[in-house]
């Protein structure tokens, strides 16, 4: 068993997800992975059952519907809590986040005194995105900015999916409170942590559009994050 986990969620995505696997378990770091299955109806599920035959620190929870991605990972993360995993990172099955860069991540926070780190698109100011139209671009982009401007958080990736955490910023987010269940429950998240004087770090990464599947992203994602950092800038959220 490792210290780390890679949570990976997943719904229809069996174009993708035995090359995952397998590029996470081919780095040199010993990774364990818990796929998160939102009752895929493409057959997702069996392929990582079939999977686990050869990989014996794959794991595999299957929920019985599509309630978001803050709920899949949500979901991971309390499963990685009561197995009492030190580390515990996400990651999207669609190659958009490099396999290479999880032992970069674990590394900030396991050699250099991050409580969470976050594999940053825009480090700086420095845009590293590939594959993705402009209008995508521009958005995701300016949201973080937007995110920075109306919360102050100190973090240039606000938006970002690919993040490792120490078990005890788990512990201290009280998880049955999260509000938000797309683009903001990423922001939530560090926003939470952040307000808990928690040390983060960004980690530059190149950010690859996904080559096979479809996107999740839509519009009620969107102003879910527009609205949503505007209520936790305001109002403050729940412990």
């Amino acid at each position: 068993m490792s210290n780390t986990l890679v949570i990976i969620p997943t719904f229809n995505e069996k174009e993708n997800i035995e090359a995952i696997i397998k590029a996470v378990f081919s780095e040199d770091k010993l990774f364990d992975i818990l796929v998160v299955d939102d009752n895929s109806p493409d057959g997702t599920a069996e392929i990582v059952r079939r999977l686990q035959n050869d990989y014996s620190n794959l794991f595999l929870e299957v929920r019985k519907e599509k309630t978001g991605l803050g709920a899949a990972y949500i979901h991971g993360f309390n499963w990685a809590l009561k197995l009492k995993y030190e580390y515990i990172i996400e990651m999207d099955a669609d190659f958009s986040h490099n396999p290479a860069d999880l032992v970069r991540l674990y590394s900030a926070c396991a050699l250099e005194g991050a409580d969470f780190s976050i594999g940053s698109r825009y480090l700086n100011n420095k845009i590293n995105v590939v594959n993705w139209d402009f209008k995508r671009l521009f958005l995701s982009y300016f949201a973080s900015k937007y995110v920075r401007i109306v919360t102050q958080i100190p973090i240039f990736d606000t938006t970002a999916g690919f993040v490792c955490y120490r078990r005890k910023v788990l512990e201290e987010i009280d998880l049955n409170k999260i509000k938000f269940i797309g683009y903001a429950f990423q922001i939530e998240m560090k926003f939470k942590a952040w307000k808990r004087k928690f040390k983060h770090k960004e980690v530059s990464v190149i950010f690859t559009d996904r080559k096979r599947g479809t996107s999740k992203m839509s519009g009620s994602i969107i102003s879910e994050a527009v609205f949503g950092v505007i209520k936790m800038r305001l109002k403050g959220l729940p412990k």
